[in-house]
């Protein structure tokens, strides 16, 4: 019997430059040859989009299991990836959605007819076929096939093989074909499937109740962020898409409902980087009468459990640096932080103008009209953030720039917030939420005085909300996580675009 390893398999595609570049008039010229070879077959009578076909078994349960499939007829489907004619036999490797595994067809086996027409197959046509398991003297599983069909001719040449989809852009574009030529890339989003269904087990099974909210507000709230603007015809009036759920999660508080939560899209109409896509995922979740600190304790349990069950381990790597989920994590208040890291002492530093003052020297481009609070932060952002490499939940944030956070009660100027950060990036941020109907009244006046001095990132004023809180609002703790940072870090993605199958990008130019 004729034998063939997978090198073998792989073969250069015609029309093909020295270094493996297929240039444009060769993709034309290939695209045609494939239409003609589409035109063949409907004059032959056969259907080269097909219907139905059940199989018995993915490529993997073949290859994983040998020794009990060895010898076993079974029936496949998948895309052919590689391809290798022998005169009166012919192998190809077919690859479905959890593996590959290569296929040997004989003339004697398929007939004349059938056999011509699979020796025509172009690399990217889906087939199915049924065979018998057997192991070449290479020590090759393979599938020796009695029958085929195609399934799905294919009218474009997929990318060399060898080269796979190496254009960062191009494979953002067309996600679809960097899921076929890079198969690892199809792992990445196992994962954050599993990731996302390990969150929703952990909280349903401490009594949290998935919700859906509003995407469409009448007006932005729950987060400082500029908003993406819509107009309602019928009811001729603009929407804003939803830059966070907080505020309808927490009317559910006030309605009675003791855990919530939610995993869905947020939107906002900022720039677009490693870290950022306009559209994203969060969770965010709400429990009455509980608090920041159970906040911290749910976070670092459901990071570290999530891990663990997706993963088999607390120990990560990420970009070369090895990251220890385990619990417990560092928590330290950003006051602390800061002076650690840039030797300011801001609880020496009264007002605004003493701390712009001695932050003169650190370089850093504060806007006019800043607060204590927001001059705090900044320092923070520059001299601190990107150090805090494993787990650390910074605590105790000012009120200037946390808007709907509890204050505390000894410290009027901060609040009971914390924000998580892993390898210098925030996961998550939460707080022991506001509660206080003046209060809150009183903030969302203050963000609206920004708003109106030039910020548009700067909170709305929502009336109805501040009339649910005039009801009565439990005390609560409050959390939101950035699903695709999570998955991120988990997958040792280097960029926010390699965990969102299809990330905004500007339209190519023509």
């Amino acid at each position: 019997m004729n034998d063939i390893s997978k090198e073998n398999l792989t073969q250069p595609a015609p029309g093909t430059t020295e270094a493996g570049q297929t240039t444009v008039e060769d993709l034309n010229e290939l695209m045609k040859v494939r239409r003609d070879k589409l035109q063949e077959l409907i004059a032959q009578g056969v259907q080269p989009f097909g219907q139905k076909f059940e199989q018995t078994h993915y490529t993997a349960d073949i290859t994983d299991q040998f020794d009990v499939m060895e010898g076993q007829t079974v029936v496949i489907a998948g895309r052919i990836m590689a391809k290798r004619v022998m005169g009166k036999a012919s192998f190809a490797n077919v690859q479905d959605t959890k593996g590959n595994i290569q296929v040997y067809a004989r003339l004697d086996d398929l007939g004349a007819e059938d056999y011509a027409r699979f020796e025509k197959l172009d690399i990217g046509d889906i087939i199915g076929c049924s065979g018998k398991v057997f192991k070449t003297r290479k020590g090759e599983i393979t599938v020796h096939i009695d029958n085929y069909k195609l399934l799905s001719k294919s009218l474009r040449p997929l990318p060399e093989k060898w080269h796979g989809l190496k254009d960062v852009d191009l494979r953002y574009r067309q996600r679809y074909v960097d899921l076929i030529v890079n198969p690892e890339v199809k792992q990445t989003f196992v994962i954050r499937s599993r990731v996302v269904r390990g969150i929703r087990n952990y909280l349903d099974q401490r009594g949290f109740l998935e919700v859906e909210t509003p995407m469409m507000h009448p007006i932005a709230g729950g987060a400082s962020a500029r908003p993406f603007i819509t107009h309602h015809n019928t009811l001729d009036m603009n929407l804003y898409m939803r830059i966070a759920p907080e505020l309808y999660l927490k009317r559910l508080l006030v309605g009675g409902f003791d855990k919530v939560y939610e995993i869905n899209r947020n939107f906002r109409n900022e720039g677009i980087s490693t870290r950022h896509n306009p559209e994203f995922t969060m969770i965010e979740l709400y429990q009455a009468y509980a608090d920041y600190r159970d906040m911290m304790d749910l976070t670092e349990d459901l990071i570290s459990n999530v891990a663990q069950e997706v993963l088999g381990t607390t120990t990560i790597e990420y970009e070369g640096t090895e990251i220890s989920l385990a619990k417990p994590w560092r928590r330290v208040p950003m006051l602390e932080i800061v002076k650690e890291h840039s030797g300011l002492d801001f609880t020496q530093l009264k007002n605004a103008q003493e701390a712009y003052d001695a932050t003169k020297g650190l370089g850093l481009e504060i806007e006019p009209g800043a607060s204590w609070g927001d001059i705090l932060n900044a320092v923070f952002e520059e001299k601190v953030e990107d150090k805090l490499i494993q787990p650390t939940f910074v605590t105790d944030y000012p009120v200037d720039i946390s808007p709907l956070a509890k204050r505390q009660q000894d410290n009027s100027e901060l609040t009971y917030r914390f924000e998580l950060f892993i390898y210098g990036r925030e996961l998550a941020n939460a707080f022991s939420e506001l509660n206080d109907p003046i209060d809150q009244k009183g903030r969302f006046m203050s963000q609206v005085e920004k708003r109106q001095a030039g910020d548009e990132e700067a909170q709305m004023y929502d009336e109805d909300y501040i009339q649910a809180l005039e009801y009565g609002m439990p005390p609560a703790g409050g959390l939101g996580i950035g699903i695709d940072r999570l998955v991120m870090l988990l997958t040792n993605s280097s960029s926010i675009r390699d965990v969102i199958l299809f990330p905004l990008m500007r339209p190519r130019e023509s």
